[in-house]
């Protein structure tokens, strides 16, 4: 399909998993209106994809360039301003020289 198609079903698939609690939400301050965006984790993970990017001394025009994307949504996504779709996201480690795993965690 598509990449509009993409984002509307990774915005639904994002949705449902908020509607059923599995994606805690903030409200961010100083907005016009009430906003609420996903909380710790994906910031961490942002906060990573972030610091390596600079330690490897690359642009955010750089990173657009490897991952297809416009600067603008690479600033956006590190200013928090939009929650990246996996495709994104995948686009930027991948372009950084890094893998995305799936590891079990320990039983508590």
């Amino acid at each position: 399909m598509g990449k509009f198609f993409d984002e509307t079903m990774q915005g639904l698939l994002e949705a449902v998993a908020i509607d059923k609690g599995e994606i805690p939400l903030v409200e961010k301050e100083d907005m016009p209106a009430q906003t609420f965006v996903a909380a710790d984790m994906e910031k961490r993970l942002i906060d990573e994809v972030v610091r390596i990017r600079k330690a490897q001394n690359m642009s955010q025009s750089t990173l657009a360039k490897l991952t297809g994307n416009k600067q603008q949504a690479i600033s956006r996504t590190e200013n928090k301003e939009h929650s990246p779709s996996l495709k994104l996201f995948y686009s930027m480690v991948n372009a950084l020289g890094y893998e995305l795993q799936i590891v079990k965690r320990n039983a508590m």
